[in-house]
């Protein structure tokens, strides 16, 4: 976070690489904290309104934030037919409990954070991101999701909704914890992890996708465009035992969304040339 002197403008800066940063003007802090996991920052910004970052890196605005949580969400969960018991590991901010509960076959939600604070910001300053958090479908655990994930069994969908790959997240990037989710998930389920930039972070898309060869046959990669995040092409690894395909409710189960649509189930596979040759 810095001030321009000479215009007396309050500015928010993302450190995205040693040589890249991404900067947002300020017109607002409305929370800035240090909680026992990280620091914790919301803005009020001029181009993406509100807008939540953690140790200085962008979490979610209010603006773009549907791009992700549709994304992580919807494209796996049409990979099921009728998914029931579905789990978030991180994502605090509940965005993707939200996109998960438009499904009406999901009969349980849960939201594993380690962070308290994280929900308790979101549930205060986006609310419209936050709102399926008190759903009856929904458990909220406190507590360390690689732990969490050990005790867990019979998950039709596991996602990682995690922050980059650094302090309390790290461990959520290694194959023995690759290894815990497909030993909690059914024969038919799925994972989803976040994979950030293709531009920006080859060796580690390619270490993640090393690293779920070690528990799943499966890998498939697939992309979204989110203006904030680095470089704004953002990618995501999906994980399953049995090669996955679009069930046929993708087409006939309409959705309220912004971004993901029944052609982008299929489209977001579609990759250019040169993630091609990074995932070959």
């Amino acid at each position: 976070m810095g001030l321009d002197a000479n215009k007396q403008q309050t500015w928010f800066t993302e450190y995205q690489t040693d040589s890249l940063s991404l900067g947002l003007r300020v017109e607002t802090i409305l929370a800035s904290d240090t909680t026992p996991f990280q620091k914790l920052l919301v803005a009020e910004t001029e181009t993406f309104g509100r807008l939540l970052a953690l140790d200085g890196a962008v979490q979610t605005t209010a603006r773009d934030e549907f791009v992700y949580h549709e994304m992580i969400t919807h494209v796996p969960l049409f990979m099921l037919d009728a998914p029931k018991k579905v789990a978030v590991i991180g994502g605090g901010d509940g965005g993707a409990i939200r996109e998960i509960l438009k499904h009406p076959s999901v009969e349980e939600a849960h939201l594993v954070e380690i962070d308290a604070e994280v929900v308790e910001a979101s549930r205060r300053f986006f609310p419209e991101i936050s709102c399926a958090l008190d759903d009856p479908r929904t458990s909220i655990h406190y507590t360390d999701g690689i732990r969490w994930v050990k005790e867990a069994r019979n998950f039709d969908l596991i996602i990682v909704d995690s922050t980059d790959p650094v302090g309390p997240a790290e461990g959520l990037f290694q194959p023995q914890f690759y290894q815990t989710i497909a030993d909690a998930l059914t024969d038919d389920g799925l994972m989803v992890a976040q994979s950030e930039s293709p531009f920006l972070h080859q060796p580690l898309i390619r270490h993640m996708r090393e690293g779920l060869e070690t528990a799943f046959p499966h890998i498939k990669l697939y992309l979204a465009a989110i203006p904030t995040y680095p470089s704004g092409l953002w990618s995501f690894l999906m994980a399953s035992r049995k090669s996955p395909a679009p069930s046929p409710r993708h087409l006939t189960l309409n959705l309220e969304t912004r971004y993901w649509t029944p052609q982008l189930q299929t489209a977001a596979f579609v990759l250019p040339r040169f993630v091609e040759e990074l995932m070959a």
